[in-house]
């Protein structure tokens, strides 16, 4: 199975378990993948290489993180993974 596939794979679990285990994610790789795949599917755009390689700009509508329209559960689910990747000293 293709990596990438493994990953959507992995993450979707993640994501269902995210806001009580942010800790189920196996590598700082994959909290950020989770972290910003929510910015996303929410219309962020991203600035970074490795944003813009990971998910495209296309369709994109926010320039700002504090401009995308987040529900609060998502709030605390990136909230969840900010502080997770603090923990493990994940590189921002």
């Amino acid at each position: 199975m293709p990596r990438q596939m493994l990953t959507m794979l992995g993450l979707l679990g993640f994501s269902l378990m995210a806001a009580s285990t942010p800790a189920r994610a196996e590598t700082c790789d994959d909290l950020w993948y989770a972290r910003n795949e929510i910015y996303k599917a929410q219309g962020y755009c991203f600035r970074t290489a490795r944003g813009i390689s990971a998910f495209g700009n296309a369709g994109c509508q926010y320039d700002a993180v504090e401009d995308v329209p987040l529900s609060s559960s998502q709030r605390r689910t990136i909230a969840d993974i900010a502080r997770e990747e603090r923990a493990r000293r994940c590189p921002r």
